[in-house]
């Protein structure tokens, strides 16, 4: 749920609820009380207390008895001159906030009021108006009070009046009281309606504030590992997704930083370690024919040119380094150029089968395509490719006779290039791993193999900026083969 919705939600809870609850109180504890009223004063027309009609509620109350003084009136009209009748009739009268006066003639034979002086009352009683039939009216006095007249003709012929006086300021009591109740009960209901929006709001807004505060200032004090737990859907539920988000980003970045500074480590101390070997023979040698070691002329060109060899592999070390520095900012600088992938191959291996004769190795060449395939690359880069490929092979040939093959195929749109050693090959385990840096499949420092662990790493980044693909395939004992995918130019026709 939105927060917008939530707020609309809120607004209208206390605006409707407060409403609805108070039509559910006066609904519920007004049928309370009006039961309570017609039990207490014997009303009739209970519905027309409820709707608010005063008259006929409070005339109503007082109906059972007024049944009885018209009935008696009928019957017996000198009752009402009756001492201890009159006072029985008041009696039932004086529970309802009423009493009763009774007339005759002019002159007022009872007063049942509390204090026996009704003179006020007694100036607004009507006339004789019964008649032979006895009849009689309620009407509302000036000093709000409800009179009530029954005419009457006594034995004598004189006539006469029954008023039943009710007094509407003083009556009912739980009226006043019922409507303290459905006060207290409407600022009760309103008080829990508005914890219960406090808790809302607080599970559904304020706690996720809470809990996004707190991470962070977890990732403020360094610890990108608290997960920030989402329950929410709404727009403080994605700022919370988004936090978390960034933190994982955070979390990832550091660690690829940490990654990144054990890398470099390792090529100090793998750059650090092949450096000094080579530098370590070079001064042997010198300190060689420094001393007079190299006597004869062929020991001096045999020392000089181990020298030089030496130069030459931290020449590569140092180029290798260097190379590895424009991979990490992208600044690799490619010429790229139309080549025949058959004529440049034919000439590497010219160029490479005399340096691996003299280590005992037979450089083939094999050309498969039916006919001269150009693509478009770096002939520098390219050739670096080929050269750390062989490199590595070289490295790790096992076998009295080393042997490197190198075949070119057609596959359509492509061209394949297969660089196939019978070295000691790689393990399976090993086998995905190979072209990530400084990956080696024999980590011992102390292995006569050395190297930096980037070459590799080197040729994949070369090969995929070429848009091409590369992978190996390897049996143990048996060899390797490095698999180059290129993709062919392909002049563009235009009719």
């Amino acid at each position: 749920m939105k927060l917008k919705t939530k707020i609309l939600i809120t607004f209208f809870t206390v605006i409707l609820v407060p409403m609805a609850m108070l039509y559910l109180c006066l609904t519920v504890l007004g049928n309370f009380q009006v039961r309570t009223l017609k039990s207490d004063y014997d009303i009739r027309g209970v519905g027309d207390m409820y709707s608010g009609v005063a008259v006929k509620a409070f005339n109503s109350m007082t109906m059972v008895v007024q049944q009885d003084i018209s009935q008696m009136a009928a019957e017996d009209p000198d009752r009402f001159q009756d001492a201890s009748y009159q006072e029985s009739l008041n009696r039932k009268l004086s529970g309802k906030s009423s009493f009763l006066l009774i007339r005759k003639g002019t002159e007022i034979i009872f007063d049942g009021s509390d204090d026996g002086n009704s003179e006020e009352v007694i100036k607004e009683l009507p006339d004789f108006v019964g008649g032979s039939e006895g009849a009689g009216g309620v009407f509302m006095s000036d000093s709000s009070r409800l009179i009530k007249q029954q005419d009457l003709i006594f034995s004598d012929g004189e006539p006469g009046s029954i008023f039943i006086v009710t007094s509407i300021g003083g009556l009912i009591p739980q009226v006043k009281q019922m409507f303290q109740g459905v006060t207290t009960a409407m600022l009760v209901l309103l008080i829990l309606i508005a914890m219960m929006l406090a808790l809302w709001i607080y599970r559904t807004i304020l706690r996720p504030i809470g809990e996004l505060k707190k991470a962070t200032n977890e990732i403020k004090e360094g610890n990108l590992d608290y997960e920030l737990k989402i329950r929410e859907k709404d727009e403080i539920g994605q700022l919370c997704m988004d936090f978390e988000e960034m933190r994982q980003r955070l979390k990832d970045n550091a660690e690829e930083k940490l990654q990144y500074e054990q890398e470099n480590k390792e090529l100090i101390r793998n750059i650090s370690h092949d450096l000094k070997t080579p530098i370590t023979a070079i001064k042997g040698y010198v300190e060689g024919i420094m001393d007079g070691v190299a006597s004869s002329p062929e020991k001096l060109d045999k020392y000089i040119r181990t020298i030089y060899n030496k130069a030459n592999d931290m020449d590569k070390l140092i180029d290798e380094l260097t190379f590895y520095s424009k991979i990490d900012t992208n600044k690799i600088p490619y010429t790229f150029a139309k080549i025949n992938i058959n004529s440049y191959f034919e000439d590497c291996v010219e160029e490479l089968s005399l340096e691996l004769e003299s280590r005992n190795i037979d450089l083939g060449f094999f050309d498969y395509t039916e006919e001269p395939v150009t693509v478009i690359a770096d002939v520098e880069q390219l050739k670096r490719v080929i050269n750390n490929i062989i490199s590595n092979s070289v490295k790790y040939l096992d076998k009295k006779r080393g042997i490197i093959n190198i075949r070119l195929k057609d596959e359509g749109d492509f061209v394949q290039i297969e660089i196939e050693d019978n070295g000691k090959g790689i393990a399976a385990r090993d086998l995905p791993n190979i072209f990530d840096r400084f990956y080696r499949t024999d980590s011992s420092r102390n292995s006569s193999k050395g190297g930096s662990g980037i070459g590799l790493s080197i040729v994949r980044k070369i090969v995929e900026d070429h848009g091409g693909r590369i992978w190996a395939t390897s049996k143990e004992s048996i060899g390797t083969v490095m698999h180059i995918v290129l993709r062919k130019y392909q002049e563009v026709v235009h009719e």
